[in-house]
């Protein structure tokens, strides 16, 4: 559930950047009782596939921009730059590798970490052909922003969904339960120390790269926090009607 705010002198700036205290998931009515679930719901399965489509849309609008790469595919790049592999072979070792974190942060697999590869990767491959590539600089920023706004958005709803996260994904929210940090900043961690790590390899990072490496811990938080407010209110209410 969504962390509480500390208690203390009121500011008007809390109320605007609350959601920068969530750590945790929240549970909604689309989510799954257990992440290793083979026969979920109509709407849960429904709503993380909802989801996932948002996130890889998002991904794809980042591409699109030509502002830029995401992280991964900057570290990616650098083990190329490193070992002489292929751009996938490499994307492909680093995602094994970020699974493996999985054991020793147990974190359990189920649906949805397979969705994730299988939607993800479809709407990157019909979805780019259609999404405009500008070439005003403050265009593919623009662009870049609302990449990075809707793959938050999504990410929120598709976790939410708890069937299982991604391999990132999962490495976030295990990170965020020993550490006990907020959901934005263990993300935004993640994502820098990843954009550092393939630059140093010689990977190329732009402006659009660094905006989603900052700005998707937030944005991921902000929709969970948004999404808590709107429907766990709802299902509070309906809890207390049938009191």
């Amino acid at each position: 559930m969504v962390a509480p705010l500390s208690a203390g002198k009121p500011s008007p700036l809390i109320p605007k950047l609350a959601f920068l205290s969530v750590k945790g998931i929240p549970t909604l009515f689309w989510s799954s009782h257990k992440p290793l679930n083979f026969k979920p719901r109509l709407v849960t399965l429904l709503t993380l596939s909802f989801g996932l489509a948002l996130f890889g849309l998002g991904e794809a609008l980042l591409i699109a921009s030509g502002a830029g790469v995401s992280p991964w595919t900057v570290l990616a790049q650098g083990i190329k730059n490193v070992t002489g592999w292929g751009i996938g072979l490499s994307t492909f070792v680093i995602s094994v590798c970020v699974l493996l974190t999985w054991i020793p942060l147990r974190q359990i697999p189920g649906i949805g970490t397979i969705l994730n590869t299988i939607i993800i990767a479809l709407m990157l491959e019909y979805a780019l052909p259609y999404l405009p590539t500008p070439e005003v600089f403050a265009l593919q920023i623009l662009e870049a922003l609302a990449g990075v706004l809707i793959t938050g958005l999504g990410g929120g709803i598709y976790l939410i969904a708890n069937l299982g996260p991604g391999p990132r994904d999962g490495l976030m929210t295990g990170l965020q339960q020993i550490t006990n940090l907020p959901i934005a900043w263990v993300r935004s961690g993640i994502e820098i120390t990843v954009v550092l790590a393939g630059w140093s390899l010689g990977g190329v990072a732009g402006l659009g790269t660094l905006l989603f490496a900052f700005l998707i811990g937030p944005a991921v938080a902000a929709s969970l926090f948004g999404l808590n407010k709107v429907f766990g209110v709802k299902q509070a209410k309906q809890a207390t009607a049938l009191d």
